[in-house]
């Protein structure tokens, strides 16, 4: 501190010194006593000795176990057989449409109706000609009956009686000729009337009342049985291991997985890509599950069972995209381990490299911790 004296009619600041409570200041600058610092070195190191836990936390040990192999495999979901219904007539207009896109139909069940006036009436014209030959067919049945039995007689002669066996012949040859054409115009009433060639769902619907039916135009799409397949893609070195017979599980976004059941393996790869297709076929339910015609979905097989190491996945650390555990030693100070990781199921991942069976690791809480921190172990699930 500085305290102020009259020299030569001028204020002087005059330095002083002032003790206090042991320490000392000098201009405004303080320093310890050697006792007190000593005191301050000493206690630093048994500082250093006690520090403090970061976390309680409980440790496990990886757990091995038999899991499944896969292969994982992305492809388009689509119709197992699709069928196009179309019109077999031409010329005739659409009456009716009975069915819309999504409803179920069974074999046989009307689709639509097409005008079917004109062919009616060709219908009842056959029918009436038919008639008619059925009626001179009796009359030269009867004529030829009767020269058969005079025709040795010598009643009539054998010019009259060939005359009457060969108009018996032409009449019944023209009722069998009338019998077909009946036929063929009921064929095209019965052909008015659009059916469903097998049961299924309708996925695609063109036809429209007043539209001009043509054959081999599109009306209506059908998917066979309501049957959907995965069509899974897989590298070629993969398709060896998959077998028909093979469960599959297919997820379509935003939808549940679906377990099929692999029905061939496609014989060829694309010579682009050097990959080939996997027919899945997938239950009726896979509707339920979300999964629709045209969607393109991942998913995975199942080639066999094989040992594996596994931790609780909260024991896994993901950090700039490395997976990482936490091992503790005796003393309760954590490491940090970079490990790889494989298959997940449940609530656990597979351990594939950089952890042994018998290490102890951190087994949740791991995005707390730092490589070094100490931690205190409480009883866990080993």
């Amino acid at each position: 501190m500085s305290n102020w004296l009259m020299k030569n009619g001028k204020w002087v600041a005059v330095a002083a010194v002032v003790v206090v409570a042991g320490a000392w200041w000098w201009h405004g600058k303080s320093a310890a006593p050697a006792g007190d610092a000593g005191k301050a070195a000493a206690a630093a190191p048994a500082a250093s000795r006690h520090v403090k836990p970061a976390l309680s936390v409980q440790v496990v040990s990886p757990q091995s176990a038999q899991w499944p192999s896969t292969l994982t495999a992305n492809g388009s979901i689509a119709a197992w057989q699709e069928a196009i219904i179309g019109a077999e007539l031409s010329g005739l207009r659409v009456a009716t449409v009975l069915v819309n896109v999504g409803d179920r139909v069974k074999r046989g069940q009307p689709l639509a109706t097409l005008q079917n006036e004109a062919v009616q009436a060709d219908v009842n014209t056959a029918r009436a000609n038919l008639a008619e030959a059925q009626a001179l067919l009796a009359e030269a049945k009867s004529n030829a009956d009767r020269s058969r039995s005079l025709r040795g007689s010598g009643a009539i002669s054998a010019q009259e009686a060939q005359r009457d066996l060969t108009a018996e012949a032409t009449a019944q040859a023209r009722m069998e000729s009338l019998k077909a054409r009946l036929a063929a115009d009921e064929l095209r009433l019965r052909q008015t009337t659009v059916v469903a060639p097998d049961d299924g769902v309708i996925s695609a619907r063109v036809a429209s009342v007043g539209s001009m039916a043509q054959p081999g135009q599109e009306m209506f799409r059908l998917i066979r049985q309501g049957r959907l397949e995965w069509r899974a893609e897989l590298p070629s070195a993969d398709l060896v291991q998959v077998k028909p017979g093979m469960p599959a599980w297919a997820t379509p976004p935003g939808g549940s997985a679906v377990q099929g059941v692999v029905r061939t393996v496609a014989p060829t790869v694309d010579a682009g890509t050097r990959n080939g297709l996997v027919y899945v076929d997938l239950p009726a339910s896979a509707v339920n599950a979300g999964a629709r015609a045209g969607m393109f979905a991942n998913g995975r097989f199942e080639t066999g069972q094989a040992a594996g190491l596994s931790l609780p996945q909260s024991a896994v650390l993901l950090r700039d995209g490395f997976s990482y555990v936490f091992t503790v030693n005796d003393q309760g100070v954590v490491s940090q381990v970079k490990v790889d990781v494989g298959r997940r199921r449940a609530n656990r991942i597979e351990i594939t490299k950089g952890l042994k069976a018998d290490t102890q690791v951190v087994a949740s809480g791991v995005g707390f911790l730092t490589d070094g921190d100490t931690v205190r172990i409480v009883k866990g699930q080993s």
